[in-house]
């Protein structure tokens, strides 16, 4: 019974091609399949960014010098929609600033006491820092012209800067450096433009994080 209905498949749509008829609903006779590329409609990927991995360091000059250390990623993620970059956001956990120059452990904690305290962080108050994208604009390759909202000691401003997203399979690095006015964010401890007559006492306003991100695809 199969090999019968196939051979009248066959043979009908052998007519309809000699006499130029188009096979019609009554003939069984279904139109060659197209082929579709599905991941032109693939959903967004999104990326969970891995603390343990990720690393964000610090840079602060002064009039004497400068200070570098670290503070970590606490959470975050980032949204791919077609390989491009199109959301994305992490958190700072400000209790966990270090400084990483000073190697006089008692000078070292003293300056690491100092910035967790109301002069700058304030991290018993204001544990946790954030930035948010508003927008990436593609400029060549893997870079981007970001823009963003970043949140410290609870006060926001817009912040600007050029970042490196790349995708290797499943993982997703963020490379960027983002320069801060720290007075913008009631940060005005030895500020030049806030107090006179510093001296060689003068806190630069402007620090910059290097942010060094890992991210897992979920």
């Amino acid at each position: 019974m199969k090999l019968t209905i196939g051979l009248s498949v066959i043979t009908i749509a052998s007519i309809a091609a000699l006499t130029g008829m188009a096979p019609n609903k009554t003939n069984n006779v279904k139109p060659t399949a197209i082929a579709v590329n599905h991941n032109r409609f693939a959903k967004p990927v999104v990326f969970k960014v891995d603390n343990q991995t990720s690393k964000l360091t610090w840079l602060a000059k002064k009039a004497t010098g400068e200070h570098t250390g670290t503070v970590e990623v606490s959470d975050g993620s980032f949204t791919l929609d077609n390989n491009t970059l199109k959301a994305g956001s992490f958190d700072i956990d400000t209790r966990s600033i270090t400084d990483t120059d000073i190697t006089d452990e008692g000078a070292n904690g003293k300056l690491v006491t100092h910035l967790k305290s109301d002069d700058f962080f304030s991290v018993e108050k204001h544990p946790k820092a954030n930035f948010v994208l508003t927008s990436a604009t593609k400029a060549a390759g893997n870079t981007y012209n970001v823009k963003g909202n970043l949140t410290i000691k609870g006060i926001t401003n817009e912040v600007t800067f050029p970042a490196t997203v790349a995708v290797n399979g499943k993982k997703l690095t963020a490379n960027a450096k983002i320069t801060i006015d720290r007075t913008k964010y009631d940060i005005k401890f030895r500020s030049k433009n806030f107090f006179e007559n510093l001296g060689d006492k003068v806190i630069y306003d402007d620090f910059d994080i290097n942010v060094a991100l890992v991210a897992n695809a979920q």
